[in-house]
């Protein structure tokens, strides 16, 4: 499976063992430690939409504790990947206005990234290490793939010069029946 090896933003390594090792004792079912470790990530880590760029490189995000959520999944995706567990990015948007009562996710006026792990038992199950919930109705799956670099929304050559910065906001409310 594709999603258990190394991908462009995604590098296997100790410390991502380390950082995961207490999310997975011996005999605690595999869903329970990604969720542990999905809970980790959102205490240990702030989120800063200054803090790093697309190539920041993870051992940089695992040091400095700050980034966004792609930073997040794919800090992730490295711990999983990194104890041969099968995980991809999930891109896509979430509910902007909560229900009643909930509270409003990060995340909500832009693209957002999360995991998806495979279970033997449930097959993929996603997690969202940002806003600390499992998603479901609120979360808008657009593509999967190994890390960002699979799913990017804008991909090109850019001939004499110039950039590019796209300014992107995003309504996502449902449809009444």
């Amino acid at each position: 499976c594709r999603y258990r090896f190394e991908s462009p933003y995604v590098h296997l390594k100790r410390s991502f063992v380390e950082f995961s090792q207490v999310c997975f004792p011996p005999g605690r079912p595999l869903l329970l430690c990604v969720q542990a470790l999905m809970e980790k990530i959102f205490d240990e880590f702030t989120f800063d939409e200054e803090a790093t760029q697309v190539a920041t490189p993870l051992v940089e995000v695992l040091e400095r504790r700050r980034g966004v959520c792609q930073d997040f999944a794919h800090l992730m995706l490295a711990c999983l990947r990194s104890r041969g567990l099968a995980a991809r990015y999930v891109s896509g948007y979430l509910l902007t206005q909560p229900p009643p009562g909930q509270p409003r996710l990060i995340g909500a006026d832009a693209s957002h990234a999360w995991v998806s792990v495979f279970c033997p038992a449930s097959g993929w199950v996603d997690f969202d290490p940002t806003n600390n919930v499992q998603p479901a109705l609120e979360h808008i799956s657009l593509a999967w793939g190994r890390d960002f670099s699979d799913v990017s929304p804008l991909r090109g050559v850019i001939l004499g010069g110039g950039t590019h910065d796209p300014d992107v906001r995003v309504t996502v409310m449902p449809v009444s029946a």
